[in-house]
């Protein structure tokens, strides 16, 4: 058997991971590589193995950093299946769209410059029609239900606990005569998360390919710290103000919906207006009413003893465009979420527009902002931010809530590690920006001494 590490390697983007085995080529995970413009597009165009021989792939969940690749693979020449779960399925279905959507409308405005410039067009990474038939190989599993994929391989999907659908990959593969068990984490969750169940704990592990995104950084605050959201709150909304929540569309934006049913629900906060401005988190919420599946307990007796948990009085999912607009028109107190969580794009960036320098407006994060983005810049105490081609001053009150983070942290991964069980003769760190992913896995050797970590580069190969 043999791995080579094709992508989030030394990173956090770009998931991929190829194994070879009984002279079959199974890919863990197609996603983008997020980067410099010139770099990333170079990566996602250009694969280090041939689509064409590629015979499946396992995808861990839907976020775009691990799927968003899936549409050149299969436009490039792959034709074999795509293994997820249901809920990671339908997912993908609205996010490879969106994603498609913002290649083709990137690809269009560069376009107008090159044009002016003699230069040839760029042509989109791929288009929505090219997303639509990449759905169409999706073959999808339920948790804890093994199947073959081929020769010598039993796929098994446990939950991750990170968003709906998310799935640790188990990988039984009997190979020569000799069987083992490699686990692929994807992308762990924390654990007592609003609306999903914990990561589960696996078994007779051998070979261990883990992330660690949070290698050596501890979360500020636990999960479930919803009084701290609920003073916050009610401080903003007690200046008559706006409350403007840049949250990614797929897991913090239903996170957030839920928790604000229940301090409705509860009288913990003002009776106002709440908006979900964005398309696809509309499109998302609608999904996450599909799979109970995924559920912890608390919200599935929530949905079948009482009602919907991502719909209440007075909250309203916004899809159209005029509808948004009318929302910079409010004089009331209102709470508004809308993507992208990182404010780099999508509608929140109108919202910030029209609400940054009014001292009653708040602006709450709830979830990490990547270094130099717009939110990662108001976070810090930027004064001045550019948004939308024009300079801004920062007057309204910034406020921070990390409880909503969906990546376990270095203790969580810790705990994540134990509850692995088996030899874990060799373990892989993957999925974490360089200096995470080497300084946990000293953590690992501190913690297990006999244990053989390796933090691999992009492009290794390892014959196992």
């Amino acid at each position: 058997m043999k791995i080579t590490f094709c992508g989030a390697a030394r990173t956090t983007t770009g998931s991929q991971h190829l194994i070879e085995v009984n002279g079959s080529r199974i890919l863990l995970d197609c996603g983008l590589y997020q980067g410099r413009r010139a770099e990333a597009n170079e990566r996602n165009r250009t694969f280090p193995f041939d689509p064409s021989q590629i015979d499946v792939v396992v995808l861990s969940h839907a976020h775009i950093d691990h799927s968003g690749n899936l549409p050149t693979l299969t436009s490039r020449g792959f034709t074999g299946n795509i293994y997820s779960t249901f809920a990671t399925r339908d997912l993908c279905q609205i996010m490879l769209a969106d994603s498609a959507h913002i290649q083709e409308q990137d690809a269009k405005w560069l376009n107008k410059r090159r044009v002016k410039e003699g230069l040839p067009e760029l042509e989109p990474l791929y288009t929505q029609m090219e997303a639509e038939q990449c759905v169409r190989q999706f073959v999808t599993v339920g948790y804890g239900r093994p199947i073959p994929i081929c020769d010598g391989v039993t796929l098994t999907f446990l939950d991750a606990g990170h968003i709906l659908g998310a799935a640790q990959v188990i990988l039984d593969i009997t190979e020569n005569g000799h069987r083992r068990r490699l686990l692929f984490s994807g992308d762990i969750g924390r654990g007592n998360n609003e609306i999903l169940r914990n990561p589960e704990a696996s078994d007779d592990v051998d070979i261990l390919l883990m992330e660690s995104t949070y290698g050596n950084r501890i979360h500020e605050l636990p999960t479930q710290a919803n009084h701290l959201l609920r003073d916050i709150l009610v401080r903003a909304l007690e200046r008559r103000g706006k409350v403007i929540i840049p949250a990614f569309a797929v897991e913090r934006t239903q996170q957030l919906i839920y928790v604000l049913h229940r301090l409705v629900e509860a009288n913990e906060i003002p009776d106002i207006p709440i908006y979900v401005d964005s398309p696809l988190a509309v499109g998302a919420t609608e999904i996450f009413r599909l799979h109970p599946e995924c559920f912890n307990n608390e919200i599935y007796h929530f949905l079948f003893e009482k009602r919907d948990p991502f719909g209440f009085e007075n909250l309203s999912l916004i899809r159209n465009v005029n509808e948004s607009k009318k929302l910079n028109d409010l004089d009331a107190p209102a709470i508004i979420i809308s993507a992208s969580g990182m404010c780099e794009a999508g509608r929140v960036l109108h919202h910030l527009r029209n609400n940054i320098e009014n001292p009653r407006n708040t602006i709450l994060f709830v979830g990490y902002c990547a270094e130099q983005t717009l939110g990662d810049k108001i976070r810090r105490g930027d004064r001045t931010v550019p948004i939308l081609g024009d300079t801004f001053t920062v007057r309204a009150d910034v406020q921070i809530l990390d409880s909503f983070s969906g990546h376990a942290d270095r203790n969580e991964l810790l705990r994540y590690f134990d509850s692995v069980n088996g030899r874990k003769d060799r373990v892989f760190l993957v999925h974490g920006e360089e200096e995470q992913s080497l300084a946990f896995a000293d953590i690992l050797r501190q913690h297990s001494p006999s244990l053989q970590v390796e933090v691999p580069e992009w492009k290794d190969r390892i014959t196992l």
